[in-house]
């Protein structure tokens, strides 16, 4: 992995879902430009909406909690915006501005629906946290992921493999994004909440694939 990327290498920080949930997907998006927006992806929009306020901090019971948090990392080469970063007075924390004492930063990600049974939102999550970790030099142990569909705030250690996988990851992703490289399709049970599923068409880029061994096995046993 590249030991610092420049300003302009930098790739967007919530990409690192959408690489781990279908590299394709990931290449429409971040290397074609485009999107597509369907029910799933709005209510998740409007989520994040109401949890990024840029001017808006508060302190109770000791936390202060600051929202809409600009981070990056030149190490993994992402940059992006935290939800909601708490702070909490702890002796390995850091100094803020203007604040008594030290305080240990937790990032918390917002997401629409329940937990997955994969790790993408995991590593979006501990990826926010790495870049804090670089900004602040400070060692972050947990964070958070607060689920919409539950109403549930569930803690995440950010485990050696997990920092592993960021690594891997975002490393892949730049390999991509410097080759202007797009997957081809594999198909799974995802596509059908894809919200890029007309661009992609993997139904019928499947039909082609298809109808090209069969003309190849008429060909050759004709």
């Amino acid at each position: 992995m590249t030991s610092e990327y420049t300003q302009d290498e930098l790739l967007p920080l919530s990409g690192i879902q959408h690489f781990l949930f279908c590299r394709r997907q990931w290449a429409l998006i971040h290397i074609e430009r485009q999107w597509q927006e369907n029910a799933l992806t709005a209510e998740g929009r409007i989520m994040h909406q109401r949890a990024d306020d840029p001017f808006f901090t508060e302190t109770r019971n000791g936390v202060i909690t600051a929202r809409a948090v600009p981070v990056a990392s030149y190490r993994l080469g992402l940059s992006g915006v935290c939800d909601v970063i708490e702070f909490t007075s702890s002796p390995e924390g850091v100094k803020l501005p203007d604040r008594d004492g030290l305080y240990l930063p937790a990032p918390i990600e917002y997401k629409r629906g329940k937990e997955k049974h994969d790790h993408s939102d995991e590593a979006q999550l501990c990826a926010q946290a790495m870049c804090l970790e670089e900004m602040l030099a400070v060692k972050i142990p947990h964070g958070y992921l607060f689920y919409g569909e539950t109403r549930h705030r569930v803690e995440i250690k950010l485990t050696a493999e997990l920092r592993t996988l960021v690594q891997e990851m975002t490393a892949e992703m730049q390999n991509y994004f410097k080759r202007g490289y797009t997957p081809k399709v594999k198909t799974s049970k995802a596509c059908r909440s894809c919200s890029l599923a007309d661009i992609c068409l993997p139904v019928l880029q499947g039909n082609v694939i298809a109808a090209s061994k069969y003309i190849k096995h008429q060909i050759e046993n004709g």
